[in-house]
């Protein structure tokens, strides 16, 4: 039964793939080469040997957000850690955020969808990606966050959702098909 239901959220969202339909080079290079990307990274061989497979497909993409954003600060409220790790070694791994007058640039926050969001958001700033995981089990939720004034831009993958905060960008909400 899982398996024919995974089947028809890819198939549904088939026409939102590798891109299609994102118009800001921004935005399209995240999806491409960091949200979509098939090439194996240098750690994928160690990580995640026994994880079940939906763990171990958002474990990788954990891996590359913050490989790619490279944060000196990150928020583990999912229980990621390894993946985090092999992506910054350098970077402090807490569960609890970091004093507001002491923030970070740029941070890097994993929480479910269920945290008080509303707080999230009026933390985050420009450099910040918020990863909300379980968005589809909460979609009125996730519309909430996604038409906030605080967002500009969100990328729904139907089992996360990532939240930047750039306000120089346009306001943009697209639907991936991860």
């Amino acid at each position: 039964m899982n398996r024919i239901r995974q089947m028809c959220v890819w198939l549904g969202r088939l026409p939102h793939s590798r891109g299609f339909g994102v118009q800001s080079p921004t935005d399209y290079r995240f999806v491409r080469y960091v949200i979509n990307e098939s090439w194996p990274y240098y750690a994928y061989k160690t990580l995640g040997k026994k994880d079940h497979w939906l763990r171990k497909k958002l474990g990788k993409l954990y891996f590359r957000v913050a490989n790619h954003l490279q944060p000196q600060y990150i928020v583990d409220g999912i229980g990621v850690e390894s993946y985090l790790r092999a992506a910054c070694p350098k970077a402090t791994i807490s569960n609890k955020l970091p004093e507001k007058d002491e923030q970070p640039s740029p941070l890097l926050i994993l929480a479910p969808i269920q945290t008080e969001y509303q707080q999230l958001l009026d933390y985050c700033g420009e450099n910040t990606i918020l990863v909300l995981e379980n968005i589809n089990q909460h979609q009125p939720l996730w519309h909430c966050i996604e038409y906030d004034r605080r967002t500009s831009v969100t990328f729904d993958l139907y089992y996360c959702g990532i939240v930047l905060f750039d306000k120089k960008r346009s306001t943009n909400n697209y639907k991936v098909n991860f």
